[in-house]
Formats: C-alpha cells, structure tokens, sequence
C-alpha cells in the first residue's frame, strides 16, 4: 500500500538570490554546508568538538543565529532552512564573522530531524515566526502540530529548551495548546501560557513587519522532562546570556 503524502509546511518558490549569495552557496558551501542525505550525523565529528548544540528551524534570513553564533562561541549552531537565498545570506555572514560554530543545512526541517539527529542530542531547538497559514484552508499546513512537535521533543535531551514565537495570535493558541499537550515538555511559564521575549533573540524582519502592521509577539519556552531544572547546561545557555524566560 502507498504511503500518502506528507503535507510540507513550506512551499518552495524560485525566490531572487544576489549575486553575493549565489557566490556564497557556490564558494562557502563546503566550509559551513551539510549535504542533503539519510545518514544519522554525528554531531560532534562535524563541528570537530563537544559541545550544546543548538538547531534553529527555519531561520530566515539568518538575524537570530547569525547573532548567537556570534556571541556564544562555545555553542555549536545548525541552521535548517529550505530558501536558498536566506542560505546565502547566513554563509556571508558567517564569511565576515569568521565562525567556526556554525553549521547550515538546506533541507525540510521535519527530514532532517527524523532520519538525521540522534535522540537526545540537543540541547535547545528554535522555531520563531514559522509560516502562520492563517487561512483555515491551509491550517494542515503548520509546522506545529502534535507530530512535530513530539518529533522535536524526542532529539532533545532530558532539559533541553524548545523555543518558538510567533506574531499570529491564532497560531500562537495553537503553539500552545500542542506543546501543553506534550506529555514530554514542561511549559518555563508559570502559568501554561507565555513568556516573555528572550533578550537573545534580535527582532527579524518578519518581527518588524508584523510590528508594523500593527501584531504582537507571543513567545513559548518548554523544557524536556522534569529535571530541567537543575541541569546545569541550561545555566551554560541561559546564564551565559542572561535570560530569564519566565519574564
């Protein structure tokens, strides 16, 4: 029997990349690039170290991993991202920055954690301003859904965070209802509800946008297991930036 179809949470368009950026996946792509594959990665034989290791899915332009990179050398980053121009864009950046804690991979997100991230290997995964498909015709097409998000919850380690956001209230409801209902996370809300924005993450330009036209931000923090709380890598990526989530 045929196996049906999985609904992608993204569609692929012949966006415009900048000669900069056809250069940059052109020349940079064996420095910072992971081939598209099947084979389970071993992490610590890409970045060449141990060290936490934090996944963003579907970072865009590249504003918010580019800056952690940046300012936190002893955290290994992979960046997921299927547009090839938000790929060129984050290879030139991490050109200029010089860095060597930055990984990209440009392939569906859902691939990538289900056939090539171990179990229990993360210690924090980002997913801020996916798109929000606000019409109900296209709601099958969000990327948190139940599915995903246990998906998510089991490549990360007892503690790991799982962050998100989003500028769409009816998707930030829906962001919380799936996470709440995951036996595995612990929402870092006192209530089940949001947090505040995390001093970490630079406003995007979907951020901006939607501030223009006039949206909130709703950010969700949860943690795997219960004994997230005393695990001392989460002091290593929270303390060392100074965030307090719960606001």
């Amino acid at each position: 029997m045929q196996t049906p179809r999985r609904i992608r949470s993204f569609v692929l368009r012949a966006g415009r990349t900048t000669p900069a950026q056809e250069r940059a996946l052109g020349e940079l792509w064996p420095i910072y690039g992971i081939d598209t594959g099947e084979a389970t990665l071993d992490l610590a034989a890409v970045f060449g170290r141990i060290a936490p290791r934090c996944v963003e899915i579907g970072f865009g332009a590249g504003e918010v991993i580019g800056s952690l990179a940046e300012n936190n050398p002893h955290i290994d980053y992979l960046g997921i991202e299927v547009h090839r121009a938000g790929v060129g864009r984050l290879l030139l950046r991490a050109e200029h920055s010089r860095l060597k804690n930055l990984k990209l991979i440009c392939q569906d997100a859902v691939e990538v954690l289900r056939d090539r991230i171990a179990d229990q290997s993360l210690d924090e995964v980002l997913v801020f301003f996916p798109d929000p498909w606000h019409k109900k015709r296209h709601h099958k097409r969000r990327l948190i859904e139940p599915e995903f998000v246990s998906l998510v919850a089991a490549k990360l380690r007892v503690g790991g965070l799982l962050r998100l956001a989003t500028d769409w209230q009816a998707y930030a409801e829906q962001m919380l209802a799936v996470c709440n209902g995951d036996p595995a996370l612990r929402s870092l809300s006192g209530d089940l509800s949001y947090v505040a924005r995390p001093e970490f993450r630079p406003a995007t330009r979907f951020e901006r946008r939607g501030a223009r036209l006039g949206h909130g931000v709703w950010d969700l923090a949860y943690s795997r297991g219960e004994e997230a709380a005393a695990n001392p890598v989460d002091d290593e990526l929270d303390g060392q930036r100074g965030k307090d989530d719960a606001g």
